[in-house]
């Protein structure tokens, strides 16, 4: 069994595969087998792998699954200690895999871990999809250390420090096989977008831990799926939402919880409206909504090993209010507010 397998999830990716696999060869230690889980790509990327990577693993799916279903189908059938689910648009960086790996070697206790995560386009800047690590606030609004929704930190290593996190980022995620098993997964019903934050909040439902490791260093393109402002994009961001919040919040706190959501829902919502694409983002959220009620009771089947007390590192107040009301624009303003596990 291999130490640690290394799982690109790639669907039409053959410009991105080419342009970043020489990286992650290069900087990968011999201990790491490199994967491209292919998503029945309709065009030339398993053929490039095979005449431009030879050493690279593929694993071919038979159809388009998703992110979620993707990665569970392709790590059925991959044996190793240690997964890495990274995206086919990241650029990692010398030394990038050895800091996590020693971390998860010597603490039992953490099951998943991240890089840092710097922007492609802006490499000074912390990235979307992860920056310095995630967490989410009483309302389950996701948001990171580095970037909080539109404002992007530079990165003047202010967050250089390995520290418990609430959600590792899919970009980059490093996990124990035998924890991603245990927990079954990621949840194939969210097809896209904030699966990785429903499995870190499973993990850490199991008491493990997730942490954030800035001794690695990647770089992510982002956006090559669904672009920002995109109805779909935002249909999926707010019906995960609460399927994120519905399977995962204890059940004194849930549906108090859930009724707020559904005012707040409702003014974003009508934010969208002065916007580009803004009717059919105010309708993405009300379909969102009915696609929510539609599978309640199935998502409701799905809790399990919910503590009676919320898990550590979720913000106590609200990230909506202090980022637009009191003008808190950067994690740091934020510390010391955070629940204990």
């Amino acid at each position: 069994m291999a130490k640690v397998a290394v799982v690109i999830l790639n669907w039409n990716g053959e410009k991105l595969l080419s342009q970043f696999l020489p990286a992650i060869l290069e900087h990968s230690p011999a201990y790491a087998d490199i994967y491209v889980a292919d998503n029945a790509s309709t065009d030339n990327s398993i053929s490039i792998v095979q005449q431009q990577f030879p050493t690279v693993k593929i694993i071919a799916l038979k159809k388009n699954w998703g992110f979620a279903a993707g990665y569970n189908r392709a790590l059925e059938q991959i044996e190793a200690e240690y997964y890495v689910l990274l995206n086919s648009d990241v650029e990692v960086t010398a030394g990038w895999m050895e800091p996590i790996i020693d971390l998860l070697d010597k603490d039992k206790g953490i099951a998943a871990c991240q890089p840092k995560i710097r922007s492609y386009k802006q490499k000074d800047e912390f990235e979307y999809a992860g920056a310095a690590g995630g967490f989410i606030d009483k309302w389950c609004y996701p948001f990171c250390r580095g970037r909080i929704f539109h404002i992007f930190e530079k990165d003047e290593g202010q967050y250089d420090q390995v520290t418990e996190i609430f959600w590792a980022s899919g970009a980059s995620l490093f996990i124990r096989s035998e924890v991603y098993h245990e927990v079954d997964g990621l949840d194939e019903d969210f097809f896209a977008h904030m699966e990785e934050i429903d499995l870190c909040w499973r993990i850490k439902n199991l008491g493990h831990k997730v942490f954030f490791h800035p001794g690695s260093l990647v770089y992510h393109v982002g956006g090559g799926t669904l672009l920002m402002g995109s109805p779909k994009k935002t249909f999926l961001n707010f019906r995960n939402n609460l399927m994120l919040m519905t399977k995962n919040l204890p059940k004194r706190s849930f549906f108090p919880l859930l009724f707020l959501r559904m005012i707040l829902d409702g003014i974003a919502a009508i934010s969208f409206l002065p916007h580009k694409n803004g009717l059919k983002n105010f309708w993405a959220v009300f379909v969102a909504h009915l696609s929510y009620y539609y599978y309640f009771f199935r998502i409701m089947r799905k809790r399990k090993n919910v503590p009676n007390k919320k898990v550590g590192r979720i913000y106590k107040k609200s990230v909506v209010f202090d980022f637009f009301l009191r003008k808190k624009r950067k994690f740091s303003d934020l510390e010391g507010d955070f629940t204990t596990s």
